[in-house]
C-alpha cells in the first residue's frame, strides 16, 4: 500500500505554535498545500504535514517510539512516487516458496534469512529508523543494513511473521524493500558515476570559460582595459560560475549542512566554507565594484577537487567489485535433462532448479548449481571461487561448485544445493560480513581526522584574521587556501581504501577475509599455530591396517566402525567409510559425539565406542590393549573400537603432508614467524610430521580444550600475536581463542564457519602469500598516513604564508587523495 493511501491517524485538534506554520511538510520537506490541515504532535509541538500519507507515516513513527529519527536525520526522505515498483504491489508474492528460492535461506527449523535492498535511504538516520522499526516487529530476530550499499539482511521466525509483513512494515514508514539483485546494484553504481561525471564536466567547462575572461585582466597593463570592460568580464564570469557552485559543488554544501545540523564536522565542511566564502566575496565585489574577484579560483579548485574524487570513486568501485562479480557469475538458464539417462533436455531458469535435477554443462558454460558428476570426465576453472588458475579435473563422483566454468568436455551432474544454500552464496555472505566490520586502524584514523578538522578550522580563522591586518585584499583567498589545502580527505581514505583493495586481492588468490580486523592482525602475526590433520596434511585418511581383537573378522569390525562414523565429518571417519566400501552396515541407534575424542553408538543393544584409545578405555571401563604400543610404533593415526565386553579392534590410518607444507613452513621462518603444531593425534605421529616439515614445537594427544589452553599460554606474552590454522567447525573454540583464526575451507561447511579468514583452495602457499600481502597492506596504510600528515604539515604553513592560491590548494587536495588511492591500488598488482 502506498504511504499516500494510508488512513489518517486520529488525533486531538492541534494547538499551533510558530513551528507549525512552516511552509514545508515536517516529514517529507515538500511544500504544504494552502488547504492542508494535517498535523502530528512531535517533541511537544504540532508539526504540519502536507497530506494524509505523511500524517499517517509520521504518526506511525511517533507511536512506535522512534521519534529520535526526526532529531537525528540529516536529509529528507526521497520524493514520493506515483506508483511503487511492480514487485511491491502484490506483497503476498514474497511469501510464495518458489519466489523465495533465490534470496531466502533457512537458518533453523522455522527461522529464515533474506537479503534485501532498500530504496529511499538518504542518510544514516534512515538506516537507524528502518533497523529500529523492523526489529520491533514480532518474530524479527535480527536486521542489519549497510548504509553504503543499501543492503539489508533480515532474519525472522516464519511462525510469527511473514516476509510480506516485514516488507509492509518497511513500506509503512515510507521506504521500499525488495530482493537484492547484483544487476540493480551495478545500476546504482553506474548512476553515481554518471552523476559525478556530469558535475565534473560542468565544472571543467565553467573553469575554461571563466579562465578565458580572467586571462585578459591578468595580462592587461594599466590603462589597457577600461573599467566597464572589466566589469562586463566579471558579470560574465559570475554567470558561468553559478552552475559550477549551484550544481557541481552542490553535494559539498548538502553534506556540510547535514554535518552542521548533526553537530559534527565532516570532510565537506571546510570545502563548503572555502567555496562558499570565495564565491560570496566575489559576488559582493561584483555587485559593489570591489577590488578583487575569485571566480577563476572557485571554478578551478571545484573542478580539480571533483576530478580527483571522480578518479578516486572509479578506483574504489573497481576495488569493491569482488562481491558483485560473485553475485553475477551464475548463468540465468541451465540445460536440464528431463529423463536421464535419455538425452532429452530443456532450457530452464536457474531459479527453478531443485535438488535432484540432472543438468548438462557444455564446454565454455558456467555450472549453475552445486552438485556431483554422474557422467563424463573433464576439467573446470574455479579461479573466481578459489583463486586457483589451473583447471581442476572432474570425474564421476567429483563435486562441482556453482560458478565454476567447464573448460573441456561435457559433464552431466546431479544438483545437490541451489540458491542461498550453495557454496558460492556462502562465500558471498562471508565477504559481506567482512565489509560490515570496521577495523581498529580505520576507526583511529577517523577519530584523528575529526580533531584535525577542528584544528584546521581554528587555523584558517586565525590566519584570515591575521591577514586582514597584514593585507586585507589577500586575506580571503589565504583563508580559503588554508581551508582547502589542509582538508584531511587523504587521511580518511588512507586506511579503508587499502583494506578494500587488499580484501579483493586476497579473495582472488583464494584467501577469503570474513572479518574487518583480520588483515591488520594477520600482518602483525608472529606465532602461527597449525593443526595437523587436514591442515599440514591433506586430511584424506587411508586405512593401512585393521587389527581385530575380539574374535571378529576384519570385515566385521570395519563395518561396525563405519556404521558409527556414518554421520561424522572428521577425516578419520571418511577414511573408515571409504575402507568399508559397499559392505552392509549394521543399524546404529543413539549416536553421540565427544568433540576431539570419538563417538558412541548402540548396535544390537550394546554400546560401542570408537576414537582415541584412551577415550574408549575410559568410556568402556577397559585397560589399554597390550598390542597398542606396538601398533602405534608403526606410525599413522591409531583409532580403537571397543565395548563394555572388551576391545574389538585397532585401526591405523595414514595421511600425507601437503606438497606445499614444507615450503610454507620455511616461508614462515623467513618472515620471522614461529610455527607450532597442536593436534589431537598421537604424539608419535604429530612429532613425525612436524620433524618432516621442520617444525620444532609440536604437541599431540590434545583435546580442543587442551589446544585452547596452549594458545592461552602463548598469549601470556604481551608481544605475541597468535594465528591459528585449523578446521572451521571442529576447532571452533580454539580458533575463537586466537588473535586471528584461519580455516581450511575446501571441505568445510562455509555457512557454519566462524573463522576470520578462510582458505578456499586449501593451499598453504596461498596463506603464505596472503601474509606477505597483509604486511604490504599495513606498509601501504602507514605510507598513506605518513603522506597525509607530511602533506598537511608542509602545505598548511605555505598556505598560511600566502604562498598557495585557492586553485593550487584544490589541485593539492585532489592530488593527495588520488595519490592515496593509487598507492592502495598497487595491492592489486602485487606478486
Amino acid at each position: 500500500m502506498n504511504p499516500a493511501e494510508l488512513p489518517p491517524a486520529e488525533a486531538a485538534a492541534p494547538v499551533l505554535d510558530n513551528t507549525a506554520a512552516d511552509a514545508d511538510c515536517y516529514h517529507c520537506g515538500l511544500p504544504i498545500p494552502p488547504d492542508s490541515r494535517h498535523y502530528v504532535r512531535i517533541d511537544g509541538r504540532d508539526r504540519r504535514m502536507c497530506c494524509v500519507g505523511c500524517e499517517a507515516v509520521a504518526q506511525s513513527i511517533v507511536d512506535s517510539g522512534l521519534i529520535d529519527y526526526y532529531r537525528h536525520r540529516d536529509a529528507m526522505p526521497e520524493t514520493r512516487r506515483e506508483a511503487l515498483p511492480a514487485e511491491l504491489q502484490e506483497l503476498g508474492l514474497f511469501d510464495h516458496p518458489d519466489f523465495q528460492k533465490t534470496f531466502v535461506r533457512p537458518v533453523g527449523e522455522h527461522e529464515r534469512e533474506a537479503s534485501l535492498i532498500l530504496e529511499g535511504i538518504t542518510c544514516a538516520a534512515c538506516v537507524w529508523l528502518n533497523e529500529q522499526h523492523v526489529a520491533r516487529q514480532p518474530g524479527v530476530s535480527a536486521i542489519h543494513i549497510n548504509y553504503a550499499t543499501r543492503r539489508a539482511r533480515v532474519r525472522w521466525d516464519e511462525r510469527r511473521i511473514n516476509l510480506s509483513g516485514i516488507l509492509a512494515a518497511v513500506q509503512a514508514i515510507g521506504y521500499r524493500a525488495y530482493p537484492y539483485d547484483a544487476e540493480r546494484s551495478e545500476q546504482i553504481a553506474h548512476k553515481e558515476r554518471r552523476s559525478m561525471l556530469w558535475r565534473v564536466f560542468v565544472a571543467g567547462f565553467g573553469m575554461m570559460q571563466v579562465m578565458m575572461y580572467a586571462f585578459p585582466v591578468y595580462v592587461a597593463r594599466e590603462g589597457d582595459m577600461t573599467w566597464d570592460i572589466e566589469l562586463l568580464l566579471r558579470w560574465a564570469s559570475l554567470l558561468l560560475t553559478l552552475p559550477v557552485v549551484l550544481y557541481s559543488a552542490a553535494p559539498f554544501f548538502q553534506r556540510a549542512w547535514r554535518d552542521v545540523k548533526l553537530r559534527r564536522l565532516g570532510m565537506d565542511v571546510p570545502v563548503a566554507l572555502g567555496v562558499g566564502s570565495a564565491f560570496l566575496a566575489s559576488l559582493w565585489a561584483t555587485l559593489t565594484d570591489g577590488p578583487e574577484v575569485y571566480f577563476d579560483s572557485v571554478t578551478m579548485f571545484v573542478f580539480f577537487l571533483l576530478g580527483g574524487r571522480y578518479l578516486e570513486m572509479i578506483a574504489r568501485q573497481k576495488a569493491v567489485r569482488g562481491v558483485e562479480e560473485l553475485g553475477k557469475v551464475l548463468p540465468s538458464f541451465a540445460e536440464r535433462l528431463t529423463a536421464w539417462p535419455a538425452p532429452e533436455a530443456e532450457r530452464v531458469p536457474v531459479s527453478q532448479l531443485l535438488p535432484g535435477d540432472v543438468l548438462r554443462v557444455r564446454p565454455g558454460e558456467t555450472v549453475a548449481a552445486d552438485g556431483v558428476v554422474i557422467s563424463g570426465s573433464g576439467e573446470v576453472n574455479e579461479a573466481l571461487l578459489t583463486g586457483e588458475s589451473r583447471p581442476v579435473p572432474k570425474d564421476v563422483g567429483a563435486i562441482l561448485t556453482g560458478g565454476s566454468i567447464n573448460v573441456s568436455s561435457p559433464l552431466v551432474f546431479r544438483v545437490e544445493q541451489v540458491g542461498d544454500a550453495t557454496r558460492l552464496a556462502a562465500i558471498r555472505r562471508l565477504m559481506e560480513r567482512a565489509a560490515t566490520d570496521k577495523p581498529r586502524v580505520a576507526t583511529l584514523a577517523d577519530r584523528v581526522a575529526v580533531f584535525f578538522i577542528i584544528a584546521l578550522l581554528a587555523l584558517a580563522g586565525v590566519t584570515g584574521v591575521a591577514w586582514y591586518f597584514i593585507d586585507p585584499q589577500r586575506a580571503l583567498w589565504v583563508f580559503v587556501s588554508v581551508l582547502v589545502v589542509a582538508c584531511p580527505c587523504a587521511l580518511s581514505l588512507a586506511t579503508p581504501t587499502a583494506l578494500t583493495v587488499a580484501t579483493d586481492a586476497l579473495a582472488r588468490m583464494g584467501v577469503l577475509v570474513t572479518r574487518g580486523h583480520a588483515i591488520e592482525t594477520l600482518a602483525r602475526t608472529n606465532h602461527m599455530v597449525l593443526d595437523k590433520t587436514g591442515t599440514l596434511t591433506y586430511g584424506r585418511m587411508k586405512l593401512e591396517e585393521a587389527s581385530p581383537l575380539g574374535g571378529q573378522s576384519a570385515d566385521e569390525v570395519l563395518a561396525l566402525a563405519a556404521a558409527i562414523e556414518q554421520g561424522s565429518e572428521h577425516p578419520v571417519a571418511a577414511g573408515l567409510r571409504e575402507a568399508a566400501g559397499e559392505r552392509a552396515l549394521p543399524l546404529v541407534h543413539d549416536v553421540r559425539a565427544e568433540t576431539g575424542q570419538g563417538m558412541e553408538g548402540e548396535i544390537d543393544g550394546r554400546s560401542v565406542w570408537i576414537g582415541r584409545p584412551g577415550f574408549v578405555a575410559a568410556a568402556a571401563g577397559l585397560a589399554l590393549p597390550e598390542s597398542l604400543e606396538r601398533f602405534e610404533q608403526g606410525g599413522g593415526t591409531v583409532v580403537a573400537l571397543g565395548s563394555r565386553e572388551g576391545w574389538l579392534a585397532l585401526f591405523r590410518l595414514a595421511d600425507l603432508p601437503r606438497a606445499e607444507a614444507e615450503s610454507f613452513v620455511a616461508g614462515l621462518k623467513a618472515d620471522g614467524i614461529r610455527a607450532s603444531v597442536l593436534s589431537g593425534d598421537t604424539p608419535v605421529v604429530v612429532n613425525a610430521v612436524a620433524a618432516e616439515l621442520g617444525i620444532g614445537d609440536a604437541h599431540g594427544g590434545l583435546t580442543p580444550q587442551g589446544k585452547q589452553a596452549r594458545i592461552v599460554d602463548l598469549q601470556h606474552d604481551a608481544a605475541a600475536v597468535v594465528a591459528m590454522v585449523g578446521d572451521g567447525v571442529n576447532d571452533a573454540p580454539v580458533l575463537a581463542q586466537a588473535h586471528v583464526s584461519i580455516a581450511m575451507g575446501g571441505g568445510t561447511d562455509l555457512a557454519r564457519n566462524q573463522a576470520d579468514i578462510v582458505l578456499l583452495n586449501e593451499n598453504l602457499g596461498s596463506l603464505g602469500r596472503g601474509i606477505r600481502l597483509a604486511r604490504m597492506t599495513l606498509r601501504i596504510i602507514r605510507q598513506n598516513l605518513w603522506w597525509s600528515f607530511a602533506y598537511n604539515i608542509i602545505s598548511v604553513p605555505l598556505a598560511m604564508a600566502g604562498l598557495v592560491t585557492p586553485w593550487m590548494a584544490g589541485i593539492g587536495m585532489a592530488a593527495s587523495s588520488l595519490l592515496v588511492v593509487l598507492n592502495a591500488m598497487r595491492l592489486q598488482r602485487a606478486r
